[in-house]
This record gives structure tokens, sequence and C-alpha cells, in this order.
């Protein structure tokens, strides 16, 4: 059975918990009548709590950061590198700023609009697999930073599928070793091992 994912599931307290059960569900968005999206094969968790890459992050955005207080199940939306958007998924309480990573996905839907966003002609690993790619290809910006990830514009579904531990790969985040080693280390990047949809970083 179909089901959006509702809020209070990302409103637990533990990020690493929600990135491991994300693998599996569906993410879609649905921007000027052009509906598109998948299934999510890659994630990273941050945590408020012995976590300096995410303690670093929060003082460095400022302002910029403030839906990372709201309660769990909104989008956070910003921008690296002057040109790639983030899509990382509020959890936690309000005002505890945890979040989960959504950095790549199976395209399942609306995969030629996803193709003419991404400026490609054939369907390939780069369409979707990194968290800049597949924000391009589903059309997503910080301005839509902090909306409720319940609505009809974006938003997450389960389709009743649990991946099972032995398919899930633990490794630690991508590109964090400005953090520390502690932070740098800490495994909590889930990946589905047998989806050619996952980022290539190591």
């Amino acid at each position: 059975m179909v089901q959006t994912i509702p809020a209070n599931f990302f409103q637990r307290p533990d990020p690493t918990q929600i990135a491991r059960e994300l693998l599996g569900k569906y993410v879609f968005s649905r921007l000027d009548d052009e509906l598109t999206g998948g299934r999510i094969v890659e994630t990273e968790a941050y945590s408020h709590q012995g976590d300096a890459s995410l303690t670093m992050h929060l003082k460095r955005r400022g302002q910029h950061g403030q839906a990372l207080y709201e309660p769990g199940g909104r989008a956070y939306l910003y921008t690296v590198y002057q040109r790639h958007t983030l899509f990382n998924i509020v959890t936690n309480a309000a005002d505890v700023p945890n979040t989960v990573l959504i950095r790549a996905i199976e395209p399942t839907v609306g995969i030629d609009i996803m193709l003419r966003r991404r400026g490609l002609t054939a369907v390939a690993r780069n369409l979707t697999a990194g968290p800049g790619l597949l924000t391009q290809a589903l059309g997503v910006t910080p301005a839509l930073s902090g909306i409720e990830l319940q609505g009809d514009v974006l938003w997450l579904e389960d389709h009743d599928e649990e991946v099972p531990d032995a398919q899930v790969r633990a490794s630690p985040r991508v590109g964090l070793a400005y953090a520390g080693t502690e932070a740098a280390g800490l495994p909590w990047r889930f990946r589905i091992t047998d989806s050619k949809w996952t980022s290539p970083a190591k």
C-alpha cells in the first residue's frame, strides 16, 4: 500500500535510524505540473550531538539554516559551490537541528523531464546519482526550503519495501575532512549495495 510518509516519521530523535529507513522509500516533486521522482538509494545522517560537521554548518549558515530548527518533516535546501542544491530533510523536534541528506535516487517517474533538466540525452548514472544531480533532476531549489514534505509539491512515499540489512552498506560520509577525524569517520552514509544509482564518491 502506497502512502505519503507522515511528519512523525521524521520527528524521531535518531537521524541515523531515519536515514537508514529512508532507503527504499520514494521522493517526488511536482513543479509546473511536471511530476518527477524516484527510489531513494543513498542517504547521510547529521546530528546536533557529537557531529562537528553539523555544528560548523550551523555557524556558517546562520539565519539561512533556520529551517533546521523547524519540526521534522520539512525540506532544508541550500546551495554549495554556488551551483549545487542539496536536499536535506529536517528531523527530530523543533529547535533540535538534526537532518538527513538525500544523496542519490533511482529515477522512476518523469525520466524524460529529468533528462531535459539535466541537459542529458540518455539515461545513465549521472542523471540522479549524487546530491546536486538529483535536485537538478527533480527541479527543486532553495526557494522550497522550509516546505512541509506532506503536500503536493515535494513529498515522500512508502511503497511497502523493506531493504534488508544485508543489502545496506554503512560508511563514512563524503567530504567532511574539514570537520575533524571524529566527524569524518562516523559511518553515517547509507547505501543500497546492489544499486547502480548510488553516487560514485568514495
